[in-house]
């Protein structure tokens, strides 16, 4: 598989470490004593013609005093909590390997909530045109799969899948993985740009109403419903400042849970008001095809939720042993979760 995985080197976690030590301004105001004055703004990225769960949690007034500021979007996972590690914003979220990978190679962040998960009617799922000769593991070798970026859960889905049907190593290494942002991915695919590509939430939602395209696998068919991935912040940010810490990541679970229990048509109509009165010139036709939060347990972090991809992590290179997930993340800050 041609991952192109950039794996952090000693020298360039060293860089990391020293970045995020030497930060300054107003991301690093609190000591974590009593009475301490605390950072009530929080430095982030969003994603285009979506309402993230910080988002939706400020608008609910589920962050208090806190403050959410955006200074831009991402379509990559990766690239966001190295936003974090680095200082440039506060909070980031990533695919459960990446934050490994990330933390492997040196960041001092810590993981505090999972954010995004799949279930039965929230998945990632793997599309071909309607007449493609793909229909099976084996019938990837030598095409082509858009993914919205390397080393993550695509990535991982990807090499869980061909692996759990029978393919070696070189068989896996045929098959070439193409950087593709996410709302360009079903025209790639329909092009011919491209063999298959992924595709989930309100994007592939839509391209399924479109029509011509079907489904190969899911994420949700190898694992069933799960955890993908975690907010991390950076640990010297935690410990100046874990009231705001626990404001942000309880206020995250609080509106997982109000997308999970609120009426689908009530979610739609909340997250279309956002965008349009966030003024960022997005469309939000798409939110119609929203249908669940997907992720499970209050945003609760399990270990599996790291283990699950030891043997992907081993075979790209990231870890050697096996995980020892319980350095990687911490519930302690999260209200919802009964202590």
């Amino acid at each position: 598989m041609k991952r192109h995985l950039t794996i952090l080197s000693a020298a360039a976690a060293v860089v990391i470490a020293l970045t995020v030590s030497g930060c300054g301004g107003p991301s690093v105001a609190g000591t974590g004593e009593p009475g301490a004055t605390e950072v009530k703004e929080l430095r982030y990225q969003g994603w285009a013609n979506t309402v993230t769960l910080p988002e939706l949690a400020e608008d609910l007034g589920y962050l208090g005093d806190v403050k959410l500021n955006w200074v831009g979007n991402t379509i990559s996972g990766p690239q966001d909590i190295q936003s974090a590690a680095t200082g440039q914003t506060d909070f980031g979220g990533a695919f459960a390997g990446a934050v490994v990978k990330l933390i492997e190679a040196g960041a001092p962040v810590k993981a505090v909530i999972n954010y995004y998960g799949e279930d039965k009617k929230t998945f990632n799922g793997f599309y071909v045109k309607e007449d493609s000769p793909i229909r099976t593991a084996r019938d990837f070798i030598g095409k082509k799969i858009a993914v919205n970026t390397l080393g993550a859960h695509s990535e991982a889905v990807i090499n869980t899948y061909l692996r759990k049907n029978g393919l070696t190593a070189d068989e896996i290494k045929q098959v070439q993985l193409v950087v593709v942002p996410p709302n360009d991915t079903e025209e790639a695919i329909r092009r011919g740009q491209v063999d298959a590509g992924s595709l989930g939430s309100i994007l592939q939602d839509k391209a399924i109403a479109n029509g011509g395209l079907r489904s190969v696998f899911s994420d949700s068919q190898l694992f069933g419903t799960f955890a993908g991935g975690p907010y991390v912040l950076r640990e010297d940010f935690i410990a100046q400042n874990p009231n705001t810490t626990r404001t942000f990541t309880t206020g995250v679970a609080k509106a997982i849970e109000w997308e999970r229990t609120t009426p689908r048509e009530e979610v739609i109509a909340r997250f279309t008001k956002i965008i349009k009165e966030r003024g960022r010139n997005e469309n939000p036709a798409a939110l119609q095809y929203w249908k669940s939060v997907g992720v499970p347990a209050k945003g609760e972090i399990k270990d599996e939720d790291f283990t699950r991809w030891n043997d992907y992590l081993k075979s790209v290179g990231i870890i050697k042993d096996d995980l020892d997930p319980k350095k990687l993340y911490t519930n302690e800050f999260n209200g919802l979760i009964a202590k």
